[in-house]
């Protein structure tokens, strides 16, 4: 079956060798050399946007995810999936996954690459942007279930009430819930269909040389769905809210323009499917069923110039995706009275404009509509009006000029490229700022809005743009203001693509030093407590272990932490250790839950010499209640005391219990109520987690060792070790037979073993070693097709790079 697979994928190759000329340009702007250098580095600001969009990885990560402070995300406590599909992008600043989205991002980012290829290679970037790129396609193919898609996985309930962090969603999502697994729906919506089909066309295109097993897994897909996609519209003519679930809450196809909008995906994905194709039937389509239906301005014969490219609006890119592969002039006309529409205005319309010059075609996400626009005008610079030197230079002119804004040349000098020039100080977006108490209406403020919340972000969101300004060129600088400071990956699409004809026009260069790992802004384990009670023969703590990680967020199993107190009091009392009891009547969590600790004690602590010193041990069954997810659940109370008897024989003990010289108690607050407050702080508590001291300073000294504080724990119960090609030189990977060899004998083992489980079966050591693909999924088609891949040169080393 998988020969047979790569025989087919050979054949396609060859049917499409003759589809060149059909193409855009490769590379339009080789032979030009840029008439003035820019202010700008694209290079860096195109390697920063794969980085946004690494952020939004959801699953399992990619062992080249260089997001330091992500981690995997929508896990169970079991370590497998919640989501049906795993993989995708967020959609923006939550974490709802929606194919639409996926798709519409994926196909622009492919067109970027296809007609800029030789720019973005000699940036240092073409092979980041290929896995990125490849990460989007991947889950849209996924999606793809036949006769229907799954539109959108996640709760949007629970996912827009809740402000938190990746990592933890599913542990908060079951806390809400009951349930680990994330919702979905399927549905076959002709919009979502058609987008996948684009999507995967251009995958194909730019995968048949890289990977052609790849592409043409991509191709058959993508005829699937094209064919899913004109076999909905003939059916129903228009999406229904009832054909897109989830997603008409938000991305709603149906009439978001002022028409009923479902042709234009049809006419956008017909053209991708000619171009990877060369099969002129699709073009012949598009004449006979989809221009005819093209829309039309309001009360005019004339075809619609006016709105712009998005998510829900593909008319005039597959405008001009047309006007490339036809060379039609009434459709190269058409793609100018767009763009004259955005520039000056065309046939008495046009777009209003701030008083710096930027279009405002709709306010929330404004820039998203503009670099969209401007990529439509460098590919039709590029391309169709590359003959026509005033036009080409006109388009590429104002093109730079909508990116420049976004970059700083405005009027508030305000860049909302994150992470390139003066930025804003809020970004609406969960992951980003690694908060703990859900409290986000006070991040980015200077107050805590009565309460002790965070307001930091964590991280820096490197490369995303944000919504931009408002019609009067304002911008409300607030978490809250989500027209404004929320990205989104389709935001970054069109962008992105046009990034890559900037750099083909200005050059630039990648920084050598990005990313740069980030270190925590605040300690993640900490420890608040207060006095609760004293006697003359007690001590009463009320204390909290914290859990404030962001570099990821993450829950542990085994968390403790201890409280130190001097003897020698009770010693010179005539009293012994065994006399000293360590209890406690209330805490947070109830016995039999997570959350619930063991308090015990006393135990000497080794590292004083005088032997005087000892300590009571708070050890949580199990830690992992203690997450970063809310105002409750980031911290866990317990209330325990360290006591001697009121007498002994009769005899007062008065005298034998002075705390003045405890270690713990020297830093302890008295009488607070609020242990959010930062003068709760006791860093004379310990706290260890897996072992490892994070928070505190011991009596003799020792404080946490940072390159173990910030290294990830577990966020599930379940700790799955990842290993890579280089991590054990005396494992011969690939060899699934155990022969000391590697070749195609191994691939057709793997094959066999899953055909024929009875009569072919792995050693032990030949199983660990046939997986290569992906490792730790366990063993799939995929590992034979990758030990074939490396027998033919196309995968330099074993176990292959995540490449699902």
């Amino acid at each position: 079956m998988l020969l047979r697979k790569i025989t087919a994928a050979a054949s396609a190759l060859a049917v499409t060798a003759g589809i060149a000329a059909y193409m855009p340009a490769q590379n339009a702007g080789d032979a030009v050399t840029a008439s003035a250098a820019s202010g700008y580095n694209y290079a860096e600001a195109l390697q920063k946007s794969m980085f946004f969009y690494e952020v939004q990885q959801a699953g399992k990560l990619p062992d080249w995810n260089e997001v330091s402070w992500r981690g995997d995300s929508m896990l169970k406590e079991d370590g497998t999936d919640a989501d049906v599909i795993p993989g995708g992008w967020f959609d923006a600043g939550d974490h709802l996954k929606f194919t639409l989205t996926n798709a519409y991002t994926a196909s622009v980012l492919a067109w970027g690459v296809i007609q800029y290829k030789d720019a973005v290679k000699d940036a240092g970037l073409y092979d980041i942007y290929l896995k990125n790129l490849q990460w989007g396609l991947d889950y849209v193919a996924a999606c793809d279930l036949g006769d229907k898609v799954i539109g959108t996985i996640g709760d949007d309930a629970f996912d827009h009430v809740w402000y938190g962090s990746p990592e933890v969603y599913i542990r908060k999502y079951n806390l809400k819930t009951g349930t680990e697994d994330r919702p979905y729906d399927e549905i076959t919506c002709c919009t979502t269909v058609a987008e996948m089909a684009a999507a995967l066309a251009g995958g194909y295109i730019v995968f048949k040389e890289e990977d052609p097993a790849l592409a043409a897994n991509y191709l058959a897909h993508a005829e699937s769905l094209f064919k899913l996609a004109n076999d909905v519209y003939a059916q129903k003519g228009a999406d229904a809210d009832d054909d897109q679930g989830i997603q008409s809450k938000y991305y709603n196809t149906k009439n978001n323009s002022g028409t009923d909008n479902f042709i234009d995906e049809l006419f956008y994905a017909a053209n991708w499917m000619y171009m990877a194709t060369g099969d002129q039937a699709y073009l012949d389509k598009c004449e006979s069923d989809y221009i005819p239906l093209y829309p039309l301005e309001s009360q005019s014969t004339e075809k619609k110039f006016t709105w712009g490219f998005c998510w829900d609006d593909t008319t005039q890119a597959a405008a001009l995706l047309y006007a490339i592969n036809t060379g039609k002039q009434e459709w190269i006309d058409h793609v100018a009275h767009h763009l004259e529409f955005w520039m000056n205005g065309y046939g008495g319309k046009s777009i209003t404009q701030t008083p710096d010059g930027l279009p405002i075609l709709n306010s929330w996400g404004s820039l998203r509509y503009t670099s969209n626009t401007a990529w439509l005008a460098k590919v039709a610079a590029d391309t169709i009006f590359k003959n026509d030197s005033a036009s080409a230079e006109k388009y590429d002119t104002w093109a730079k000029r909508m990116m420049d804004y976004a970059f700083g040349d405005n009027d508030i000098g305000l860049s909302y490229v994150i992470g390139m020039g003066k930025n804003a100080v809020n970004v609406h977006h969960r992951g980003a700022s690694g908060i703990h108490d859900d409290h986000w209406n006070a991040l980015g403020t200077d107050k805590s809005e009565g309460g002790h919340w965070q307001t930091e972000y964590a991280h820096v969101l490197y490369g995303a743009l944000e919504g931009g300004p408002n019609s009067d060129g304002s911008f409300d600088d607030d978490n809250g203001s989500y027209t404004n400071t929320e990205v989104a990956i389709d935001y970054n699409a069109g962008f992105t693509a046009c990034l890559c004809a900037m750099v083909d026009d200005y050059g630039g260069e990648i920084l050598a030093d990005f990313p740069v790992a980030e270190t925590p802004k605040w300690a993640e384990w900490e420890i608040s407590a207060t006095i609760n009670g004293k006697g003359d023969s007690y001590t009463e703590v009320k204390a909290w272990a914290m859990n404030h990680t962001a570099w990821p967020a993450r829950v542990s199993e085994d968390v403790e932490y201890r409280y130190y107190f001097d003897v020698s009091e009770v010693i010179a009392g005539g009293l012994s250790v065994d006399d000293i009891k360590v209890t406690s009547n209330s805490q947070q969590y109830g016995a039999g839950e997570q959350g619930y600790a063991t308090v015990s004690g006393p135990y000497k602590y080794e590292g004083d010499p005088t032997g005087m010193t000892y300590y009571a041990l708070i050890k949580f069954e199990d830690g992992r209640a203690i997450m970063p997810t809310g105002q409750s659940e980031h911290r866990d109370e317990v209330q325990f005391r360290v006591s001697i008897p009121d007498a002994v024989d009769g005899k007062s003990t008065k005298g034998a219990w002075d705390p003045t010289n405890d270690y713990s108690y020297e830093t302890l607050a008295s009488g607070m109520s609020d242990l959010s407050l930062p003068e709760a702080l006791n860093e004379h508590m310990t706290m260890y987690v897996d072992g490892i001291l994070v928070w505190g300073t011991e009596p003799d000294g020792t404080t946490p060792d940072p390159t173990q504080t910030t290294a990830p724990s577990s966020t599930t119960s379940t700790t799955t070790t990842t290993t890579t090609s280089g991590s054990d030189e005396n494992k011969l990977y690939g060899d699934a037979n155990y022969n000391g060899e590697v070749n195609m004998a191994d691939a057709v083992f793997i094959m066999q073993c899953m055909a024929n489980p009875d009569e072919f079966n792995f050693t032990p050591e030949g199983k660990d070693l046939a997986d290569v693909y992906n490792r730790g999924d366990g063993i799939t088609n995929n590992d034979a097709l990758s030990i074939q891949r490396f027998e033919a040169g196309i995968v330099t080393a074993l176990p292959e790079s995540y490449q699902n």
